[in-house]
């Protein structure tokens, strides 16, 4: 297995004797993957400020119960464990809503047509979408901080928005002349920039699974999720 052995979910799925560790390794997860639950629950209720509240509860349900306890290591993916999860919470909660009389309910949208939101988007397909964004975000974050650290800080800012998407030769033309370089030496650069963040974006979703098939599968959903995206 090698590097699988040592990824913060990996360690989770094996750590049940280690709680400390555990819980280290699971909290770094849950904060990094915040926002995709957010916009998952915020499919299905009214107000945003229940959203943030419902989400707040979730992660400090999933922690604080150890509902990772049961996770099953041959299904390894950090992603469906957590979307399953969700949604069970959600069920919950929206149980325990419907029996309040008055006052302190969340409002929740019928779990039965769940999806039927506006954009015509399914809160599954919301989900991904914002799951790619987050694991990306994660790579860019890493990213910048070994530019920094190089001393390269302001030509990896320059270079940024050529990352994800590729640029037009104006584009291009315009960077080039901003930092003194020669078109080809500019190329090179984002080249380079571009090869360092798919790996990081293999790094990051290696933690989140536990052996290499489940590795490309989540790297495909990524690419399906942003379009053309590190293609």
């Amino acid at each position: 297995m090698g590097r699988f052995d040592t990824t913060r979910w990996s360690v989770v799925l094996r750590a049940r004797g280690e709680p400390a560790e555990a819980r280290a390794a699971l909290e770094t997860l849950c904060r990094t993957y915040r926002p995709p639950v957010l916009a998952y629950v915020r499919n299905h209720v009214f107000v945003r400020d229940n959203a943030e509240d419902l989400t707040q509860a979730f992660f400090a349900r999933f922690l604080e119960q150890a509902w990772y306890a049961d996770a099953d290591p041959e299904r390894g993916r950090f992603r469906s464990f957590l979307l399953t999860a969700l949604k069970r919470f959600l069920i919950d909660a929206s149980a325990e809503a419907r029996t309040l009389k008055r006052g302190g309910a969340f409002r929740f949208d019928s779990l039965d047509d769940a999806g039927a939101i506006s954009t015509g988007e399914t809160p599954e397909h919301t989900f991904q979408r914002e799951w790619a964004r987050a694991v990306l975000a994660a790579a860019f974050a890493r990213l910048r901080e070994e530019a920094e650290h190089a001393g390269k800080l302001a030509l990896f800012e320059r270079l940024s928005e050529f990352l994800a998407e590729a640029p037009d030769e104006a584009d291009y033309a315009r960077a080039a002349a901003d930092l003194n370089l020669r078109r080809n030496t500019l190329a090179v650069a984002v080249h380079r920039l571009r090869r360092r963040l798919r790996d990081l974006v293999r790094e990051e979703l290696a933690e989140t699974t536990a052996d290499p098939g489940d590795l490309e599968a989540e790297l495909r959903a990524l690419r399906e999720a942003l379009g053309t995206v590190l293609r």
